[in-house]
């Protein structure tokens, strides 16, 4: 095993987190295939429309409450709540009272990666089908 290749361990305890959007923060860990982030939104805060044109996302909702929009369809999701947001549909999110989830996005879009040298366990391919939006 090389010693260039980062460890495949780690925290997000003690690490600041990346502010995406106004109000709203996220820890991310990615490898070769999927990013695993967690996000959090301060109460009144919103991620407005928007699409993932190469990535797919699947989000947890952990705690608080999220109003979100995929195309013409809105819900409003609570703790153990999920969702799947295929490549390409447009979504947006609002969270009166703030929430906390948990979204993992394939392939890896790197404008979700705060730190690439921290953030990313890369492989053999060296992150090749990351996506930079």
């Amino acid at each position: 095993m090389s010693s260039l290749r980062p460890s495949p361990f780690g925290t997000w305890n003690g690490v600041d987190s990346f502010e995406f959007v106004e109000g709203v923060r996220l820890h991310a860990i990615g490898g070769e295939q999927v990013l695993l982030c967690r996000v959090q939104y301060e109460p009144g805060k919103q991620v407005p429309w928007h699409a993932h044109e190469h990535s797919e996302q699947v989000m947890l909702v952990i705690e608080g409450e999220v109003e979100m929009t995929i195309e013409d369809e809105t819900k409003t999701l609570r703790p153990g709540d999920v969702v799947v947001v295929n490549r390409g549909l447009h979504h947006k999110l609002y969270s009166e009272g703030g929430v906390t989830f948990m979204e993992a996005l394939a392939p890896v879009p790197l404008d979700h990666v705060p730190d690439k040298d921290r953030d990313l366990v890369l492989g053999p391919d060296g992150g090749s089908t990351h996506v930079e939006r």
